[in-house]
């Protein structure tokens, strides 16, 4: 097995995100690596999403929850004992995944990945493809099973329910 010193983890919030974190942390733990974690916000996804319209406010307010879902990241870690370098870039994910990769060089990537049926993944295409091309490490993708994802769907719907009764 290879020996991995410095692993790039990438989290946006998302199961897939949380998937990875898991899986990298893992990791961590057992190779001793020097870990870094890196959370991206996609202007260019959200300018297209609102026609162009975004306003410094909701601007800033991307920029804020992004950090928190960095922040909420470095302290999850840093409870199963893993201390990690936060990173976090405005772009392209598969830019500042690369960008930081190369930065730091990295031996490993680990992002989420949300598994599709077979015609979806051929209509929508896999987004991963274009970090393969562009990282000169390892990629280890970390996928949910289906039991995995309803679990985490069932807590995630008991959660919403719980805060709801309690105001």
């Amino acid at each position: 097995m290879a020996s991995y010193k410095k692993i790039l983890l990438c989290y946006d919030g998302t199961r897939e995100g949380r998937k990875a974190l898991r899986c990298g942390a893992d990791l961590a733990l057992d190779l001793k690596a020097e870990t870094h974690l890196l959370s991206v916000v996609d202007m260019r996804t959200s300018i297209a999403q609102s026609a162009g319209l975004l306003t410094d406010v909701a601007c800033g307010r991307f920029e804020d929850a992004a950090r928190e879902i960095l922040q909420e990241g470095v302290n999850w870690l840093t409870e199963r004992g893993v201390q990690a370098h936060g990173h976090f870039a405005f772009g392209h994910p598969i830019d500042e995944i690369a960008n930081l990769a190369s930065e730091i060089q990295a031996d490993l990537v680990v992002v989420g990945h949300r598994c599709r049926s077979g015609l979806s993944r051929w209509w929508m295409g896999s987004g991963n493809t274009q970090l393969l091309d562009r990282v000169s490490c390892s990629i280890l993708v970390a996928c949910s099973t289906p039991q995995e994802q309803r679990k985490e769907a069932e807590t995630e719907a008991a959660m919403a329910a719980e805060a709801g009764t309690v105001r």
